[in-house]
């Protein structure tokens, strides 16, 4: 897939683990997992939303397009 997830890199630079930003914006641990490693085939406005107000980022922090 073109679209590249990079939360891994945000939660990095923000020293936050998985288990307390799925805590911070409500929800499971495993759904956020899924979405970290690139497996998800979509992202609610909403949760988007809510992990860039906690990580202080841009959408674009966490997608990246990139040609295939």
């Amino acid at each position: 897939m073109a679209i590249i997830v990079n939360l891994d890199v945000m939660m990095a630079r923000r020293k936050i683990t998985l288990g307390e930003l799925a805590a911070r914006i409500g929800i499971t641990q495993a759904n956020l997992s899924i979405l970290k490693t690139g497996k998800a085939k979509a992202i609610r406005f909403s949760t988007l939303n809510a992990i860039c107000t906690v990580l202080q980022c841009q959408p674009a922090d966490i997608l990246e397009f990139r040609q295939e």
